[in-house]
């Protein structure tokens, strides 16, 4: 009923149903962590740094010098990847993450995937890592990321299941919300404008092969509900370094925190 009530005000009020989907875009809902996430938090030495208006949560857990640096995907947290830090933590690394803006405990307010891309290029210059992990959209931000800041060279980029295209991102919310797809047109325009550039053109497999990454793979279930894993099929068919793991069993999220998928994370990074 919701979703009818939306679609006829998206015809007789499309400027005003623009306005409400732009809202559901750009203010990224928080989910409760679990209690072993907080615990793993508590471990971190925290840090809040000033990012274009935010007050940004970051996390470092000091190892030995190899370091990482962990991408959380969008309304996801650095609290997300608590048994890979804890694992990480116990092979000797030393571990970084951050909670993006307007996500886990940073501030609250209107954000956007853009932001959140230049604070992934932030964050590797202020640590300093050669190697990364993202989960889910958080792929994205940092493909964009280290496109717009190309002077870092990563050794290792892993890459737990990946959307390929931004305009995925505004596809779902539009289906979400249930607006039509003139209204979907305008958000797009309204995003290009902000952003300028061109969503069609926002694709992992277009800006990934001209990253400077020595070797990455992409981890992906089959089953995954979130992102078909055909989206990550088509970054690793243009993406020359990045070989591509299929698995089955994790679903989108439990992959965070299944052993044999940690088991393959360590084993990358170390081969």
């Amino acid at each position: 009923m919701q979703k009818q009530i939306v679609k006829i005000f998206s015809f007789l009020l499309p400027s005003a149903m623009t306005r409400f989907a732009y809202k559901q875009l750009t203010n990224p809902q928080i989910r409760k962590l679990r209690p072993n996430e907080l615990v793993t938090l508590d471990k971190a030495q925290k840090e809040k740094i000033s990012f274009k208006g935010f007050d940004i949560q970051t996390y470092h857990w000091p190892g030995g010098p190899d370091s990482i640096l962990l991408i959380h995907g969008w309304e996801g947290q650095a609290g997300n990847f608590s048994d890979i830090i804890e694992r990480l933590i116990q092979e000797g690394y030393s571990v970084y993450a951050f909670d993006g803006p307007s996500h886990g405990f940073s501030s609250r307010g209107r954000t956007s995937l853009f932001e959140f891309s230049d604070l992934v290029g932030l964050m590797v210059e202020r640590t300093g890592v050669k190697k990364l992990i993202s989960h889910s959209f958080g792929g994205v931000a940092t493909v964009y990321g280290l496109y717009k800041n190309p002077v870092h060279t990563i050794d290792k980029y892993l890459l737990l299941t990946s959307p390929d295209r931004f305009l995925d991102r505004i596809e779902g919310v539009s289906a979400q919300v249930g607006i039509t797809d003139k209204v979907k047109q305008r958000l797009i325009r309204r995003l290009e404008e902000e952003a300028q550039l061109n969503v069609e053109a926002l694709n992992i497999s277009s800006f990934a092969p001209q990253l400077d990454v020595k070797k990455a793979m992409i981890i992906h279930d089959k089953g995954d509900k979130v992102i078909p894993i055909a989206q990550s099929k088509s970054i690793h068919r243009n993406w020359p370094v990045c070989d591509f793991v299929e698995i089955e069993g994790t679903g989108h999220f439990r992959i965070l925190r299944t052993d044999f998928v940690i088991d393959k994370v360590v084993s990358f990074l170390e081969e």
